[in-house]
């Protein structure tokens, strides 16, 4: 069980990291941090059971290229937080920040658990049956998200701005990462 647990903090890393980033800059709610928890949570277990199930025949076609799907989402919400970090400081507060839109959680959850859906080929390996080992990845990214966007969410505000453009730089970051990771850069 701890190779388990060490495989899905491991996984939970880049969701962490995002989460901290979405809380920085985005609203301080109960709601928003289990909203963030939970998509990334269920990303981060269903991408392994689909790495799984799909096996290394989807593998093979996917591995080429997955760490720039990764990258372009990554880099596109950084983008999008860089803009409104560097923009004006008009009075928009009855429209949220595309960080915050279900739309940028969703494409952050997913570019954030790619690599979960290739981690899910050692399931097996664990010795307990993969849904079981998926449902353990997403607690333990949920455990780590939920406290992650609050904690963020309750500094951010004292940070104003430079949260977005620190936010911003830190997801298009975790994007180059993925890519150096994945081509050898690193």
């Amino acid at each position: 069980m701890i190779a388990l647990l060490f495989l899905s903090l491991a996984l939970a890393m880049d969701a962490f990291a995002v989460s901290l980033v979405r809380g920085a800059a985005g609203q301080h709610s109960v709601r928003r941090a289990l909203e963030t928890g939970l998509a990334f949570g269920v990303a981060q277990g269903v991408m392994p059971m689909l790495g799984w199930a799909l096996g290394s025949l989807f593998l093979v076609y996917i591995e080429a290229f997955d760490h720039w799907i990764a990258f372009a989402l990554l880099a596109f919400l950084g983008v999008q937080l860089l803009r409104e970090g560097l923009g004006n400081d008009g009075d928009d507060d009855d429209v949220p920040p595309a960080s915050y839109s279900y739309k940028a959680l969703f494409a952050a959850a997913i570019a954030t658990s790619i690599d979960a859906g290739a981690a899910g080929l050692t399931l097996d390996l664990f010795g307990y049956p993969p849904l079981l080992s998926c449902l353990v990845i997403a607690a333990v990214t949920t455990a780590l998200c939920v406290p992650a966007y609050w904690f963020a969410a309750r500094v951010g505000p004292r940070l104003g701005k430079r949260a977005e453009v620190f936010g911003g730089l830190v997801l298009i970051g975790l994007g180059i990462r993925i890519v150096a990771e994945h081509t050898g850069w690193l």
